[in-house]
Parts: structure tokens; C-alpha cells; sequence
């Protein structure tokens, strides 16, 4: 297990990589692009007959009006005692601050039963009992769930639609609530008790199998506000500068969603599918429509997989989130499935390559920030390793070639190592992002480490500064030097130009001076202990001995240093080259 700063975990280090690859986020709109926090905003009754929409927060200072007290009263009827939902808590807390004062909660009241949310009924009811033996019956759901158990005829499913779509504009959770009422007395049963199968009703007293069974009447309305993580509007934006699209799933309705979208400026707005289209629809008019919709409302977690089949079957590379147990095939089938860390069950985790441990989605974007940048650091150490080898390996085998004195002896490539191998793995792996990591498209999934550029230039770098060392070493041979003083001469140049790659290598498209003020505390190390055994080795007699070297001077050291800045002054140059406005 790995935990990185952006508050994500992962069971292997090369998904946070491939997450830097991803081309669509796919995300769950409550708890990750909101705080999953969720507040009673409105309500609404009919009243006599009449629509009676009622603000809370315009009137927060003020009683609930009587007309509102029953639905207020059923919607905390239709949940668990000691809830954990969001939904459930705001119901309680409404209830507290409003019905404290009255007959309308029920504290000695007991739950006999709970007919759970299922796919086909998108609400839960349940039953309780009274003192007095009276059962009560609560529900509350999908609106159009619970107009179906209330009956409704075309003509109310219609007018309850446009107070719906009102609510729904202001980007809230709308949540329907119905009751019912039968009198008698029952066998109590405990709703945890597996022993108590669900009676039937073929009996005076017994409960029915279903909730269609009951004689329910709706009570209203509830307009649930989730307020937008404040860190979302800037992460979706720095995706879409990143070439990432990010599709928004959610089961609530579609303006709801829209409103939402708005919000955070996830584009477009304009269409949704939702989930009974996805059940419509064929593989291929799905995978057609799926290029340019990003909005996907009144979604049941089994859909999910649809939708990242679908994208895969496009050519993208999918992240995808859930938190819930039927999310499960969805984060397997995605190439990175993303599970939430505070919410999300244990199915949904052991399912999914990497957890959030916030819920929030600039976590998501930090991650793939981080595995853009992990794949630059690999690309960065690989080339700056074949670079360095260059050189290396041709003025081992040059001088045997040309009948020249052995340049690099074993304690040589002994210590030249003592650089090279730190710099690879400690180095480039703390370099930071460069600056336009999030301003470049996604990179192809099947590009390997070594491209055909990334060879091209770690090659030219490394036959650049051989080409280098050999001019020095012929040169200091040919002039009458020593064996020693030339041997000097192109160790001292090597390592000079050996720390000059490292610091060229750290960025390809920032200049060595730009990147001198990027932190990197390791360099440090790895540049200062380098000059200091350098210092050690030339001027230490007993080890210039061992090394093999005469005395070099100071002018010596000005042709090792200028040699060594000249064989990579054309990498510097290239960077900024490639920075040039193009004219059209």
C-alpha cells in the first residue's frame, strides 16, 4: 500500500502512472463533486388543493408553517432511527429544530419493518407501531416511485412533474414522501431478526410482501441542497487543459444535474441520457452518443458498467469511481477504477486499483498530475542513463581503437557510478512537475518509456559529450602531455559534463537557470558530494595516485568546465528553440 500526498491510496505504484494516461473521468456527482452534505432547502405540499412551496432557508428564523409539519413528520417516519445517510440526517436535523415542540415526532414509537429501495422501486418504506398498536406506515423515495405507490393518474403524474423540474432547476436532491395507516395489532418483529421471514397478508394482522400492498397517499416534496466542493470548478477546469474529459453520473434528475454542471463548468450542459435511455439504447448508438455527452442522471449503479464499457469501446481510457457494492463490476471493468475512502464500501475497495481517502475530486486530478509527472521522472532518469553510458562505453573502447592510453580504468567507472546510480533513482524521481504537465494532451497509453524522440535525444546528448572527450583527450595527448595529465584532463571533463546532463535532463523544456530555483534537495547531494570527491581525487595525492592522474592547474579546470558546459549547450538552446511563436 502506497499513500501520496494528493490523500490517495493505491495497492500498486504503476496505477497512479497509468491514471496520468486517463483520457475521460468518469465521477459520481453526490460526495465527490459535492460534499455529500445535504441541508432541507425546500418543501412542498399541497395545501387545500393547492401547491404551497415553502423555502426554508428565506424563512429560517421562522416557525414551520402547520401545513408542512406531516411531511416533515413522514420523511423522518420513512428512515432509520439512528441514520447514517445524509439524506436521512438533514430530515433529522429539520425535525429537531422545528418539531421539537409537538406531537409530530415519535421517539417512543418502534420499527417493525423496512421495505428497502430496490432497482424496480426506487423508494423505501417503513412500518411502525404505535403504543396503542397502530401501525404507520412511512415512504419515501424517487418522486415518481412514489407517485406510482400513491396512484397518481396521468393528469397529477403531469402537474407534479413541473413542481419537480422547479426544484429540480435549483440543483436540488428532490425526494418524494407518501403514508399510510392500518389499525390492529401485529407480532412484533425485529427488522434485523433473518429468524422473521416478511409475513404475507392472508391473515387480520400480517404485513403485506409488498409496498404496493399498502394504501398510501402522498404527503409532498423535499428539496435537499448538497453545496459543490469549492476545489471542483478549478479541477475540471485544469482537466479540460489537460485534454481530459469528465463525465458526470448521478441518479438525480436531469436539471438537477444540469444545474450542477453549471455550476463546476462541466460542458456541455445541454445533453443528458439517462438511465431509462441507456436501457433503450444499442451498444452502437451508445458508443455514438457517448462521444459528445458528458451528463448521465437518473443512473442505477448497474449502468455504470454500460457507460464504461462503452467509452472503452470508444478508444478511451477510462478512470471510473463508485462507492457502493453494484459498483463493483463498473471499477473492475474500468482501466482504473477509483473507490471512495469515507463512504465507499469494502466491496467497492477491494474492487478498485486506487481509494480516495477525502472523496474529493481534485484528488482524482492531483493523481493524475502525479502520474503524469512519475512518467516524465521515468523518461527523464531513462534518457539521462543511456545518455551517460554513451560517453562511457566510447572512451573505453576509442582509445583501444586508436592505440591511445586507457582513459577509464575500473575505479573510474567505480566512481562515476557513485553519481550516476543516486541520480537516477533519487534525483530525477524528486524532480517536480514541469510546468505544463496539465496543459498537454493525454498521453498515448502504448507509447513506451523510450519513444523514437526520447532515444533520439538521449543518444545525441550522450554522443555529444563523447565527441567532446575525445577532442579533449586528442588534443592534451597530441600537444605532449602525459598519459596522465590527458587521462585527467577527460575524467575531470566527463564528470563535469556528467552533472551538466543531470541538470539538463531534470527538465526538457525548461532552461538550467529556470530550473535552478525548482527544489530539489537531492541534487544538492548528488552535485555537491560529486565536485567535492572530484576535489578529493585531483588534489589528495594518495588518491590522485590511485586514480591515476597528474596535477591539473587551473586553466586545466576552466577547459575541463567549459568543455563539459559546451557538450550539452545545444540541448539548452534546443529548449528554447522549441518555445519560439510560430508564424503562420
Amino acid at each position: 500500500m502506497a499513500v501520496f500526498p494528493a490523500k490517495v491510496l493505491t495497492r500498486r505504484i504503476p496505477v497512479v502512472e497509468t491514471l496520468g494516461a486517463a483520457t475521460v473521468l468518469c465521477v459520481d456527482k453526490t460526495g465527490t463533486l459535492t460534499f455529500n452534505r445535504m441541508a432541507v432547502k425546500q418543501l412542498f405540499v399541497y395545501d387545500d388543493s393547492r401547491p404551497y412551496p415553502y423555502d426554508v432557508t428565506l424563512h429560517d428564523r421562522e416557525p414551520l408553517p402547520e401545513a408542512m409539519h406531516d411531511l416533515v413528520e413522514f420523511g423522518i417516519l420513512a428512515s432509520r432511527k439512528d441514520p447514517f445517510d445524509p439524506m436521512e440526517k438533514a430530515l433529522q436535523l429539520i425535525g429537531q429544530n422545528y418539531l421539537a415542540q409537538t406531537e409530530h415526532l415519535h421517539s417512543d414509537w418502534q420499527l417493525l419493518y423496512e421495505y428497502p429501495l430496490s432497482s424496480k422501486l426506487l423508494a423505501m418504506s417503513c412500518v411502525w407501531e404505535a403504543p396503542t398498536g397502530d401501525l404507520t406506515v412511512a415512504a419515501k423515495g424517487a418522486p415518481e416511485a412514489i407517485s406510482d405507490l400513491c396512484h397518481f393518474n396521468p393528469a397529477q403524474h403531469q402537474e407534479l412533474a413541473q413542481h419537480i423540474q422547479t426544484m429540480a432547476q435549483e440543483g436540488l436532491r428532490v425526494l418524494g414522501v407518501a403514508k399510510g395507516q392500518r389499525t390492529g395489532t401485529v407480532p412484533k418483529i425485529h427488522p434485523d431478526d433473518p429468524s422473521h421471514p416478511l409475513p404475507h397478508l392472508d391473515a387480520d394482522d400480517r404485513l403485506p410482501s409488498r409496498q404496493h400492498d399498502f394504501e398510501f397517499e402522498f404527503v409532498g416534496l423535499l428539496g435537499l441542497e448538497d453545496p459543490v466542493r469549492p476545489t471542483v470548478a478549478p479541477a475540471i477546469a485544469e482537466c479540460y487543459s489537460a485534454g481530459i474529459r469528465v463525465v458526470m453520473i448521478t441518479g438525480d434528475y436531469p436539471v438537477t444535474a444540469q444545474n450542477i454542471a453549471r455550476q463546476i463548468g462541466l460542458t456541455p450542459t445541454e445533453q443528458v441520457i439517462t438511465g431509462r435511455e441507456l436501457e433503450q439504447m444499442s451498444d452502437a448508438e451508445l458508443r455514438d452518443r457517448i462521444q459528445s455527452v458528458n451528463i448521465y442522471a437518473r443512473v442505477v449503479p448497474e449502468q455504470k458498467l454500460l457507460i464504461v464499457n462503452a467509452l472503452k469501446g470508444s478508444g478511451e481510457m477510462v478512470a471510473m469511481t463508485g462507492d457502493g457494492v453494484n459498483d463493483a463490476p463498473a471499477l473492475k471493468s474500468a482501466h482504473i477504477g477509483i473507490a471512495m475512502g469515507e463512504r465507499g464500501t469494502d466491496v467497492a475497495r477491494e474492487a478498485a486499483d486506487l481509494v480516495l481517502l477525502d472523496d474529493d475530486f481534485s484528488s482524482i486530478v492531483e493523481s493524475v498530475k502525479l502520474g503524469r509527472r512519475i512518467f516524465d521522472n521515468l523518461k527523464k532518469g531513462m534518457a539521462y542513463t543511456l545518455a551517460v553510458h554513451v560517453p562511457i562505453a566510447g572512451m573505453s573502447l576509442i582509445p583501444v581503437i586508436m592505440g591511445w592510453p586507457l582513459v577509464l580504468l575500473p575505479i573510474h567507472i567505480a566512481f562515476l557510478h557513485l553519481i550516476i546510480d543516486p541520480a537516477c533513482t533519487v534525483v530525477f524521481e524528486a524532480e517536480p512537475a514541469e510546468l505544463n504537465i496539465m496543459k498537454r494532451p493525454p498521453r498515448n497509453p502504448k507509447e513506451s518509456l523510450f519513444s523514437r524522440r526520447t532515444l533520439r535525444l538521449a543518444l545525441l546528448q550522450g554522443i555529444s559529450v563523447l565527441v567532446v572527450l575525445v577532442v579533449v583527450f586528442a588534443i592534451a595527448y597530441y600537444s605532449g602531455n602525459s598519459a596522465l595529465d590527458a587521462r585527467a584532463l577527460a575524467f575531470t571533463t566527463l564528470i563535469i559534463s556528467n552533472l551538466a546532463m543531470i541538470l539538463t535532463n531534470r527538465s526538457w523544456s525548461r532552461t538550467i537557470p529556470e530550473m535552478l530555483q525548482a527544489p530539489n534537495a537531492a541534487l544538492w547531494w548528488v552535485l555537491g558530494g560529486g565536485i567535492i570527491f572530484l576535489a578529493l581525487i585531483l588534489y589528495v595525492p594518495i588518491l590522485r595516485h590511485l586514480f591515476g592522474f597528474s596535477f591539473l592547474h587551473g586553466d586545466d579546470l576552466l577547459v575541463s568546465l567549459l568543455s563539459g558546459i559546451i557538450s550539452i549547450l545545444w540541448f539548452e538552446g534546443l529548449k528554447l528553440w522549441n518555445r519560439r511563436p510560430i508564424t503562420v
